[in-house]
């Protein structure tokens, strides 16, 4: 059974009480590092010097050299990129504009190289210019390789190029084990009189038959015994 006050205003369902607190916002990825560049308010950069405040916090000094490095870099980027542009929409003219400028133009063919080898989707945020030119010149499915490793590692453009260099050694060094360990097999046919003269000869030095016969031929081969003198050393 439902009591029902006499008063209809009582009898109507009160208001939630108001919540005055600010909205929690959502939560949000947090961004790449060069999804923002900027330097802190506290630095005023100049055309040829940063002008920063006395007593300047040491985080602050430290996040300003972070922010200056990301520019830097991605500068190297747009200078690529701009590169590039001007070599595929102005033919010649783009030279002449690079030589009234005060960019040296090795620096940027090496940047629009860089720029050319790596489409902006497959460029990495995380890792420098330089360490996308480290491996630049590798197929791209070796170039992703490596990239993953130094992102995965945090590892310096140094450490990378050490890296690489180490793989390079031992494939190598695998390569020139495998090479020396396989053998070729020579049969020679040689008329028994032959045999016992190469036996006595190769007695004489201290040798098997077959350590002779390499060794002569080698010195032929070298050009060590002279073609008129084969017959001389076989005598011993």
């Amino acid at each position: 059974m439902q009591v029902l006050s006499p008063n209809r205003e009582a009898n109507r369902q009160a208001p939630p009480p108001r919540d005055d607190r600010p909205p929690v916002p959502s939560p949000r990825a947090t961004p790449s590092q060069g999804s923002k560049l900027a330097l802190d308010a506290s630095a005023k950069p100049r055309r040829t010097g940063l002008q920063l405040p006395v007593s300047l916090p040491f985080d602050t000094w430290r996040r300003i050299g972070h922010q200056i490095s990301l520019i830097a870099d991605s500068s190297a980027w747009w200078l690529g990129d701009w590169l590039v542009y001007g070599e595929n929409e102005y033919t010649d003219r783009y030279k002449r504009a690079v030589e009234e400028s005060s960019l040296d133009i090795q620096t940027l063919r090496n940047y629009a190289w860089v720029a050319r080898r790596f489409p902006v989707s497959r460029r990495r945020d995380r890792l420098s210019l330089q360490h996308h030119a480290e491996v630049a010149a590798l197929p791209e499915h070796e170039q992703t390789l490596w990239l993953d490793r130094a992102e995965r590692f945090n590892w310096s453009r140094n450490r990378l190029r050490s890296q690489i260099k180490a793989h390079r050694t031992a494939a190598l060094s695998g390569r020139t084990a495998e090479t020396a360990s396989q053998k070729a097999v020579i049969q020679i046919d040689v008329p028994a009189d032959q045999e016992q003269s190469w036996r006595d000869a190769a007695r004489r030095m201290n040798r098997s038959v077959e350590e002779w016969a390499r060794l002569i031929l080698n010195q032929v081969a070298t050009g060590e015994i002279p073609v008129r003198g084969i017959h001389d050393a076989k005598a011993g």
